[in-house]
């Protein structure tokens, strides 16, 4: 359950499926509020699903923290002409901050170039969320993801003859 400002708050799946009773307004006292964003990427988030994985302009990043329990699926599609990431989406399966901090990660790679993702980092994430230090672990993981999602793709690339390093050698 996220908490903002002194509100509970819940997905309504989720508060059906916990059976929750409490109105909205109710709040814990001393409990520790989540910023607007986390709620909002949380209870609305963006980009959740998958690709093909043997999708050749597809790159998969599969990372957790045994610590903690998450889980982080975050793929991209790449436009193989401009190199530009035309889609990306997210499975998570963690706290609040983890899928935020998965949703915001889809959000800010859409559009971009490789080498301009690649230089996300996890402090940015959690600047942008206002995450509290015990769940900077979640900014880590997104920016691990987003790596490992180039790294792939990268791979798939050079597997089939088709990277950078091949093009270059070509000319």
């Amino acid at each position: 359950m996220l908490r903002t400002g002194g509100t509970r708050l819940a997905a309504p799946a989720l508060r059906r499926l916990l059976g929750e009773r409490a109105q909205p307004g109710l709040a814990a006292a001393g409990a520790r509020a989540y910023h607007e964003r986390v709620v909002d990427h949380y209870n609305n988030p963006r980009n959740v699903g998958s690709f093909d994985k043997d999708d050749p302009n597809v790159g998969t990043g599969l990372v957790g923290a045994p610590a903690c329990g998450d889980v982080m699926k975050l793929q991209i599609r790449v436009d193989e002409g401009t190199g530009k990431i035309v889609d990306a989406c997210f499975k998570t399966f963690g706290c609040g901050s983890a899928i935020a901090s998965s949703s915001v990660a889809t959000e800010w790679v859409k559009g971009k170039q490789m080498e301009e993702v690649v230089t996300i980092k996890n402090t940015e994430i959690a600047k942008h969320l206002s995450l509290p230090p015990v769940k900077l672990h979640c900014s880590m993981l997104a920016e691990d993801a987003i790596k490992a999602a180039v790294k792939d793709y990268e791979a798939k690339k050079a597997k089939l003859g088709d990277g950078p390093a091949e093009k270059a050698a070509e000319a």
